[in-house]
């Protein structure tokens, strides 16, 4: 029962959600180098605190991350996502103008998809695990 250590709870509710994402660039490129993910990792932080959220874990490639994210019962998953994934690109591309080059055509860092799995079945040292092992030489 020690995954159930942090329930989070609200004026009239107790909750522990949480949900594994995963993000891949457009077209599958390999667009991040060391220093992307890093500031990728901060801005998707702020976003999720925006929304009252924790971002739990992080990590990712050259073309997809993953996040292990808690997030309360008032949000919407996809809102969420539409937020993440809007956010980092727009500010990925101000701050690393050559960015631009891997997506000139289609002015999107993200694929228009992405997974949202729930982390309910599996124990979530394991998830956390699982994440933080996507993190190999890019």
């Amino acid at each position: 029962m020690a995954e159930y250590q942090n329930i989070r709870t609200g004026r009239h509710r107790a909750f522990a959600l949480h949900a594994h994402l995963v993000f891949v660039t457009k077209y599958r490129h390999r667009v991040f180098e060391d220093v992307h993910p890093t500031r990728m990792e901060e801005v998707m932080r702020a976003v999720c605190e925006d929304f009252e959220c924790e971002l739990v874990e992080f990590n990712g490639k050259d073309n997809h991350v993953h996040l292990l994210v808690n997030f309360p019962p008032k949000v919407a998953l996809s809102k969420l996502v539409n937020s993440l994934k809007g956010v980092s690109s727009r500010r990925l591309r101000q701050e690393y103008p050559e960015l631009v080059r891997h997506y000139w055509r289609a002015q999107r860092l993200w694929s228009g998809s992405y997974f949202a799995g729930s982390v309910g079945g599996a124990p979530l040292s394991i998830v956390r695990q699982y994440i933080e092992q996507q993190n190999r030489p890019l």
